[in-house]
């Protein structure tokens, strides 16, 4: 046990994959804000909408209006800052702070890699990826280190290897494997894809991408992980993220993944890189060869940030199983489905109508949905229960503001889910007004008439 905590711990390594990990995963970031804002998706998402979806627990959390942009601007700057190495510990926590402040402002956003950049951002803070080939540890020696301990370098793999064998749980279900579901659904849409086109209809096919997503990624990390194998595996990395990002249109995720892969590698390819950098930017690297290690162990501060860290990954390792704890299918319920690496496993689609009923007079009419919500909030909010309820809170405090009086709100729901036929999904007959948020079980949402096996 003493002799794989001192390899995979306590052992000193080289700085450099930190360094080339740092700068890429900020320049990544920068460009993400900028590509953000240039598509207007500010104004659309968070300037335009009326009504916002919180988080539990986080409905304090919402759009600053036009200081909205301002948010934006500093969180890119922080990017930026990390990338350059500059005042890193306060760069890499501000923009923390303020990517995960616009990843809660509304829901209807959510998706993994936002998930998953927050994660590794607050990893990020307890690294010393600044140690070297960096604006801090040029102007102060005392910050530059040529080693750090190799828990630094190994915690960040070992956060990408949980999100790749996560997400290859995740698959091992009988939708996915048995009927190709939801690809079989969404691959023939693609039919216009250069090369490969043709073919994208074929069910052969879509049986052979759901079994080769699921393999890549149980296999991918520990591939990733021995000398012998890592060229191929990376090889491996690009097609298939390369291949996600023309077939589906799932942002930046693909690159950073790409990117965050290059970590695997030995430090003498990171130093490759840094080297050339250092000769394109003209500048003199011998100022980090210094011999220096960085100590961790030294002080009880740095005790009680591992106490953090080993927190924070026995969370990671837990968490997504929480759905154990509830009744019913998950993907029906979708009660721990976020935040557990489920990755474009379902094709969800719903439709929900809105009975407003006053309590004392007994009058009733149905909700207009664009009147308050945009399309794309009204197309998450169909199908996810918790949407549902918020809403229904919603509508109920706007017309009682509005003068009815003892608002009672009820919802006609149907959904499909990965090509079945429309089923009711809320009960009718529950007064949702009366119904409150929490992380119990919502028996309010009907049991799902089909099954669907697996993890």
């Amino acid at each position: 046990m003493e002799s794989v905590i001192n390899k995979y711990i306590k052992a000193p390594v080289e700085t450099a994959p930190l360094a080339v990990f740092r700068i890429l995963f900020g320049l990544m970031m920068f460009f993400s804000i900028v590509r953000f804002w240039s598509y207007g998706w500010i104004d659309k998402l968070y300037i335009q909408p009326k009504f916002f979806f919180s988080y539990f627990g986080f409905e304090w959390v919402k759009p600053l209006g036009v200081y909205t942009y301002l948010l934006f601007i500093i969180c890119g700057l922080a990017a930026l800052l990390v990338a350059l190495g500059y005042r890193y510990k306060l760069s890499i926590v501000i923009f923390f702070l303020s990517f995960t402040y616009i990843e809660l402002m509304d829901k209807t956003t959510y998706l993994n890699h936002y998930y998953f950049i927050s994660l590794l951002s607050f990893l990020m803070i307890f690294l010393p990826a600044n140690a070297t080939y960096s604006i801090d540890a040029y102007l102060n020696p005392k910050k530059s280190f040529e080693y750090v301990p190799s828990w630094t370098v190994n915690s960040i793999m070992l956060l990408l290897s949980i999100v790749y064998f996560y997400a290859g749980l995740a698959k091992l279900n009988s939708d996915w494997l048995l009927k190709a579901m939801p690809l079989k659904i969404w691959l023939p849409s693609k039919f216009d894809t250069p090369f490969i086109g043709g073919l994208l209809g074929e069910e052969w096919v879509q049986y052979a991408f759901s079994w080769s997503g699921a393999l890549y990624d149980l296999t991918i990390p520990f591939f990733l992980l021995f000398k012998k194998t890592r060229p191929y595996a990376f090889v491996m990395v690009v097609v298939f993220h390369v291949l996600t990002r023309v077939l589906f249109p799932i942002g930046m995720f693909p690159y950073v993944m790409i990117i965050s892969a290059l970590i695997f590698f030995d430090a003498s390819f990171h130093e490759k890189i840094l080297k050339y950098l250092s000769k394109f930017l003209k500048v003199d690297d011998t100022k980090f060869n210094n011999q220096k290690v960085y100590q961790h162990f030294s002080t009880i501060t740095s005790k009680m940030k591992m106490t953090v860290l080993i927190a924070f990954f026995a969370i990671q390792f837990i968490f997504p199983f929480r759905y154990l704890l509830y009744p019913g299918e998950l993907f029906w319920t979708e009660e721990g489905y976020r935040f557990s690496w489920r990755v474009m496993l379902m094709e969800k689609s719903g439709y929900a109508q809105f009975k407003i009923v006053d309590g004392e007079s007994g009058r009733w009419f149905y909700v207009d949905n664009t009147d308050f919500i945009t399309p794309f909030q009204e197309k998450q909010m169909a199908f996810q229960p918790d949407f549902i309820l918020e809403y229904a809170h919603f509508l109920k405090n706007h017309f009682e503001k509005d003068g009815h009086k003892n608002v009672q709100v009820f919802v006609d729901c149907q959904v499909s889910l990965n090509g079945r036929l429309s089923t009711t999904y809320i009960d009718p007959t529950i007064d949702l007004g009366k119904q409150r948020e929490s992380f119990l079980h919502k028996n309010w949402i009907t049991p799902f008439k089909d099954e669907i096996k697996g993890i």
